[in-house]
């Protein structure tokens, strides 16, 4: 896919930079920036359009720069040497990706591939080292920006040990339904497949999909097409044990 620039000529500052501008805006990394600070940002960083399907950033590549997703999904996949796949998370839009290889420069421990159609932002790492030189507070957010992820994944390698599978399940729904479902009628229509579902909670695509038919089978959620119903949410919460 082409990249754009993300500079005006004359000045003059575009209605897509404006766009891209206002979803850092509400990233607390950038919000410490300021407006102008921000505009200023997302002129000296590249952006790029993905296709579903297409790999964002690879396992091994040089970790020299940091992601925002504008619009759109992606999904973080470690890789084992024999290419067996987890899915460690989902990003959607105004969600933050690549932070972990900026700390030292060293290679991505994990790729980044689009999910479906998808806009980022991309901020180098020597500009990021640039803001928090002249911006401290930009660093006090990017370490408790660290701290989340750590306690995410902490969460997620205890759900592995303590949840059984469909367990595993139900609280992922309700995660994703919480992160990017159609609040008003709990219809999950992301284009995650059950086989990235079954790589999330570390289970293989035709055991999630009995544990969906079995929740199905509970009134607890209803399958329809490519899109996952949340019927029970207090059923659901109810089998994680929340």
């Amino acid at each position: 896919m082409a990249t754009d620039s993300g500079t005006e000529a004359g000045g003059v500052v575009s209605p897509d930079t404006r766009r891209i501008a206002s979803v850092l805006q509400t990233i607390p990394l950038f919000q410490v920036l300021g407006e102008e600070g921000v505009l200023a940002t997302v002129q000296a960083g590249p952006t790029r359009r993905y296709a579903p399907g297409q790999i964002i950033c690879y396992q091994g590549d040089p970790g020299d720069r940091l992601y925002v997703v504008v619009e759109g999904l992606v999904k973080v996949v470690l890789t084992s040497e024999r290419g067996d796949e987890i899915v460690l998370r989902t990003q959607g839009s105004a969600e933050v990706f690549g932070e972990l290889a900026l700390l030292d420069g060293a290679p991505r421990s994990a790729s980044v591939v689009a999910v479906e159609p998808t806009y980022v932002f991309m901020l180098l790492r020597t500009q990021l080292l640039a803001l928090m030189r002249r911006h401290p507070g930009l660093a006090d957010e990017f370490l408790r920006m660290l701290g989340q992820l750590v306690r995410r994944l902490t969460e997620q390698a205890g759900d592995l040990v303590f949840l059984d599978l469909a367990g595993r399940l139900a609280k992922l729904l309700l995660q994703l339904a919480e992160k990017y479902g159609r609040e008003q009628d709990g219809v999950l229509d992301r284009r995650l497949t059950q086989s990235d579902l079954a790589a999330m909670i570390g289970a293989s695509r035709p055991a999630v999909n009995r544990a969906l038919q079995a929740l199905a089978a509970r009134g607890l959620i209803a399958l329809q097409d490519h899109a996952i119903v949340i019927r029970d949410v207090a059923g659901l919460r109810k089998r994680v044990g929340l």
